[in-house]
């Protein structure tokens, strides 16, 4: 039994590859440009050619795949191997037999296993760092894989105090065994059900169509991935700041979060690698 079977089995680790194999059914041309969108807006340019791109936790891969179809060289890993899984079907659908993306299962928490990818262009790792159960160690060992100028794309979780406690303690319970899952999709799902429903009517606007427009992603199926989310970790946007000012990082661009969301860094080295 690998590790990663064995903190899913004792409860301490959410299957984040068994949600978006699912995801993979409804993922479409337009959730693919909507993707490819976020990254161009994000970093702030119209394509990736002549760019490595690496995905640090590739979880459904739909990201390596626009940062690919963008011309970017990349290369996907992930902890999680159906996440793995995924990722490697994406590229059989789009790009099979392109030398030009690499696939492999590896961790984020795992230095020596970082040192033989080398530096790329982008370091890419949207929500994943903080489900690692060692954020700041995650953090911090994707420094090395940002090349000389290099940018580095990132989304951590805000810290919003007592309600981050009280999520986390809810994604423990979902990971707990069946009766935590049970237990927790038959609260939360109706209530964001509920809750959406009511958006769409206030805003006359169905948001559960228009989620897509967030990245590409399915609104489903991020429910799903909030509530099991476990490890959960959180820091304030102060902190992720000064975190990599201090490993000589300057902020390129960022967009944040006023509640429970990711705040979305994008940092821009400006010390050689």
């Amino acid at each position: 039994m690998s590790s990663f079977e064995k903190e899913v089995k004792k409860g301490e680790r959410f299957q984040f590859g068994k949600n978006w194999h699912r995801f993979l059914s409804v993922l479409n041309e337009e959730r693919i440009k909507i993707a490819e969108n976020s990254l161009k807006e994000m970093l702030r340019k119209d394509n990736l050619e002549d760019y490595s791109f690496v995905d640090a936790g590739c979880g459904s891969g739909l990201f390596s795949l626009a940062a690919r179809r963008l011309g970017a060289k990349v290369y996907s890993f992930d902890y999680d191997p159906q996440s793995v899984a995924c990722t490697k079907e994406l590229k059989r659908r789009y790009f099979s037999n392109d030398s030009n993306w690499e696939i492999s299962q590896g961790s984020v928490l795992d230095a020596d296993y970082l040192k033989t990818l080398g530096q790329f262009d982008i370091v890419y790792s949207w929500g994943v760092l903080h489900h690692t159960g060692d954020m700041w160690s995650a953090l911090n060992n994707v420094v090395n894989l940002v090349g000389k100028q290099g940018y580095l794309f990132i989304a951590i979780y805000n810290d919003q105090g007592f309600k981050s406690k009280f999520w986390t303690r809810v994604k423990k319970t979902y990971c707990s065994g069946m009766a935590g899952k049970i237990l927790t999709l038959s609260i939360f799902i109706p209530y964001f059900f509920i809750g959406a429903l009511a958006a769409s009517m206030i805003k006359r606007e169905n948001v559960f169509r228009a989620y897509k427009k967030n990245r590409g992603m399915s609104i489903y199926h991020d429910w799903i991935d909030w509530l099991g989310g476990y490890p959960f970790e959180v820091a304030k946007v102060e902190d992720i700041f000064n975190f990599y000012f201090e490993r000589g990082f300057n902020l390129f661009n960022i967009k944040t979060s006023c509640g429970l969301g990711n705040n979305q860094f994008v940092f821009k080295r400006s010390m050689p690698g």
